[in-house]
């Protein structure tokens, strides 16, 4: 997953950079973007935009 997380602490833009499809890439994307606000990034004492990759592993059973 990609996803930016703001100067406000919002989590936007997620994208799935590799998906295995069966649903479990939208699942992902809904549980990235129901994640409470983060800290922002900050440049020069000024809060930024910062891009950020996590990885999700999925257990299928």
């Amino acid at each position: 997953m990609t996803f930016v997380v703001g100067p406000d602490g919002d989590i936007r833009d997620v994208k799935v950079l590799r998906g295995i499809g069966a649903g479990c890439d939208e699942e992902a994307i809904r549980v990235v973007k129901s994640m409470p606000k983060w800290k922002p990034g900050k440049q020069n004492g000024r809060s930024v935009n910062v891009q950020f990759n996590m990885p999700i592993n999925f257990t299928l059973k």
